[in-house]
């Protein structure tokens, strides 16, 4: 189905004309900063247009774009569908890792979408070694995605009040143990720009290390082999199942002659594999492929993995609940 047998193509271009230029926006301390076109990683590709890279690129030494989620989302859909497509090359990729999240990972609590932080606050906030050291296997694997694809891992422990200098220590000694190339704490929430100075200078240092991105496989080998990949090499999956209904569509894309589209796997970011209930570092399962569809405009299949739904709902409380305006100050509140 194209945008011309919907009648709509004409319509389309109106809106897109516009919608096609990158948007200049800036940071809080007057940085320019290119917001365009950013979907979710976990349904989508999950990263800003090409277009706003070679923008960014034209106009600054060290363009940094933000890849949703872990590395098994949109940093690999970074690689593997826009520098695919585009011929952009990466450099060097920044895990950003919380002590509270390594937390989780490590089974100190379990924060379900649409919960009070109330419930989980005391177990975020108190030092707990043995869960950070825990949930780390899974910032190791992270880093480990990250070197697949031939690029210096930089991690970035993006700092708490609450986080603990033996945490804080914790975590740097076990990435770098990982294979990081660098280790920073960020405090940019509390410093702004000052606060990210450690984290830009490892940055430029790994990005000078000798480095050479590669994909995780080539253009033409058949579908499902593509999606195995992923499975067995990101996820660490041992094979894949596929529904009927899977099966019959890549027998129908193979047919037409899409074989060489690249995969965009729509799967939860709440995990390394397709169940986000699986914390750490899951291994040794089957991943359910229940469809997958064709973007041939795009370029890409995205094979539809678990329960995951490809028009991502709102909270039970959206953040949109909290913004107003305030009828003395006359100033917005509840944006932050």
């Amino acid at each position: 189905v194209t945008c011309e047998d919907l009648k709509v193509a004409g319509a389309m271009t109106v809106l897109l004309r516009d919608a096609l230029k990158p948007n200049l926006v800036q940071s809080t301390e007057g940085h320019p900063m290119i917001c365009h076109g950013f979907p979710f990683a976990n349904v989508a590709h999950g990263n800003n247009s090409v277009m706003a890279n070679l923008v960014a690129l034209k106009l600054a030494d060290y363009v940094v774009t933000e890849s949703g989620f872990g590395a098994d989302c949109g940093f690999t859909k970074l690689i593997d569908v826009a520098c695919r497509q585009s011929g952009l090359k990466v450099d060097c990729a920044v895990i950003v890792a919380s002590i509270r999240a390594l937390k989780e990972h490590g089974g100190a609590f379990h924060f379900r979408p649409g919960m009070p932080l109330s419930k989980v606050k005391e177990a975020i906030e108190t030092e707990n070694l043995p869960a950070v050291e825990k949930g780390c296997e899974n910032l190791a694997r992270n880093i480990q995605i990250v070197k697949m694809y031939g690029l210096p891992a930089v991690v970035a422990i993006n700092r708490f009040t609450s986080d603990t200098d033996k945490e804080i220590e914790l975590v740097r000694k076990k990435a770098l143990e990982a294979g990081a190339d660098g280790v920073a704490v960020s405090e940019a929430w509390a410093k702004g720009g000052d606060g990210t100075l450690d984290l830009a200078r490892e940055v430029i240092k790994a990005v000078e290390k000798p480095h050479e991105m590669k994909f995780l496989f080539p253009d033409d080998i058949p579908i499902k082999e593509k999606i195995e990949t992923i499975a067995t090499k990101v996820y660490l999956a041992n094979g894949v199942e596929y529904s009927p209904e899977a099966n019959r569509k890549i027998k129908l894309y193979t047919d037409l002659g899409f074989t060489k589209m690249t995969i965009n796997v729509a799967k939860t970011h709440l995990s390394l594999s397709h169940n986000p209930d699986w914390k750490g570092v899951p291994r040794d399962y089957k991943l359910p492929v229940r469809d997958i569809r064709a973007s041939v405009g795009a370029g890409f299949f995205y094979p539809i993995c678990g329960a995951m739904q490809t028009m991502p709902g709102l909270p039970s409380r959206p953040a949109f609940v909290d913004v107003d305006i305030d009828p003395e100050t006359g100033k917005t509140k509840g944006l932050f």
